[in-house]
């Protein structure tokens, strides 16, 4: 009896492993919070209710995109160190699995956020055909792939707004724009710390696909762009949605930081000043969102 119920608890555990790792649950909880804060920007009132939904409709979707992205991908991820050891490549699940999983997911998705209102639910399934149909295969064929992508990447800080309000406007249009940029220098940090290994799957992930002055100079433009852009709702132009001018000086300070690193990338071209890079970015654009939610609830 006690072998069994061992055996149940080391399928369960396994099953749990292999969902967690095939959906990319940091991923798809760091997606699901940019949705999150969309929506509390939009919302006259909260709605845990639709919160709720939002936030299941959108681990469902992100977590599809990345199962379908790892079906297709299976095999070179079986190259890379970084990829390697996933369900796929490892044996630890079936394609034909792993499509279900995928298929329940995209339903589910999509069924929940329409159940919100329908044009959210058209952004989902956007997003998702987006990213399997149009950057998954371009990444072994063009650097291209990061501005393609950067399109279904963009879309959950907007979602949120649109699921909050119904409606597609200036103010999800700007949060849509600020994820748009900023996925340019924290994408390209990623491909220039994981250039080797990327290298082994075939995949163009930098703009001039080598790391050097180029590719770095690229980055500092675009970590300027992404800091401008996040700065607009301070002028008052983009409707509901605005900014005062203290968080502004924060989002500023916070912009410094990121160009700060952009620039050290440039100056060091390192594996390390990416990462480092990398790990701005992240924190940038958490922060930026905390920052825009808190500025319409405290003032």
């Amino acid at each position: 009896m006690s072998l069994f119920v061992t055996q149940s608890q080391s399928i369960t555990q396994s099953v749990v492993r292999n969902f967690i790792e095939i959906t990319k649950f940091r991923l798809s909880v760091s997606v699901v919070f940019s949705s999150v804060a969309g929506y509390l920007l939009g919302a006259d009132s909260i709605d845990f209710y639709i919160l709720f939904l939002l936030c299941v409709g959108g681990y469902c979707m992100v977590g599809a995109s990345n199962v379908y992205n790892q079906i297709i991908e299976r095999d070179l991820d079986a190259l890379m160190d970084r990829t390697k050891n996933r369900p796929l490549p490892a044996g630890q699940m079936s394609v034909q699995s792993a499509f279900i999983l995928a298929a329940i997911l995209t339903v589910v998705g999509i069924v929940v956020l329409y159940s919100i209102n329908p044009i959210t639910a058209m952004f989902g399934a956007i997003s998702i055909f987006m990213y399997v149909s149009l950057y998954t295969p371009l990444k072994t064929r063009t650097p291209l792939s990061v501005f393609v992508g950067a399109f279904p990447g963009a879309i959950p800080f907007m979602l949120g707004w649109v699921a909050a309000t119904g409606k597609f406007g200036i103010e999800p249009g700007t949060l849509f724009m600020i994820q748009f940029f900023w996925q340019f220098p924290h994408f390209w940090a990623i491909g220039w710390f994981l250039f080797e290994d990327y290298k082994k799957g075939g995949f163009f992930m930098l703009p001039n696909g080598k790391r050097d002055k180029g590719t770095a100079i690229q980055v500092i433009l675009y970590t300027v762009w992404t800091v401008l852009v996040s700065l607009i709702p301070v002028l008052g132009i983009t409707g509901k949605l605005f900014l005062t001018p203290i968080s502004g000086i924060l989002i500023g300070l916070l912009g410094i930081g990121l160009i700060y690193y952009a620039i050290r990338l440039y100056k060091e071209k390192t594996s390390k000043a990416a990462k480092q890079l990398m790990l701005a970015s992240v924190s940038y654009i958490t922060l930026l969102q905390i920052i825009y939610v808190a500025d319409k609830f405290l003032r």
